[in-house]
């Protein structure tokens, strides 16, 4: 499984959605009433802490977690850099 795999999941199981993590592509905007999933900002907050839990990441800024949460390629793209980091 990918890192962009495992985080559609995570996205599917943190915001509580009914459907295929496989369906969400990896450049679709996610928050937005024109997003597929039509993510909020109660979703955003459920996903951001559960991004801190398994991986450490704390989102803080609210821009820049609006950038980085933007799609899940945007996500995976931030995410790597930061796991490179600690390493």
């Amino acid at each position: 499984m990918t890192l962009k795999d495992d985080l559609k999941q995570l996205i599917v199981d943190a915001c509580d959605r009914d459907c295929d993590p496989a369906a969400i592509t990896d450049d679709e905007i996610l928050f937005g009433p024109e997003a597929p999933l039509a993510l909020d900002s109660l979703d955003a907050l459920q996903l951001s802490m559960a991004i801190q839990k398994k991986y450490g990441l704390r989102l803080t800024d609210s821009k820049e977690t609006r950038r980085i949460l933007s799609s899940v390629g945007a996500l995976a793209a931030h995410l790597e850099t930061f796991l490179a980091a600690r390493e």
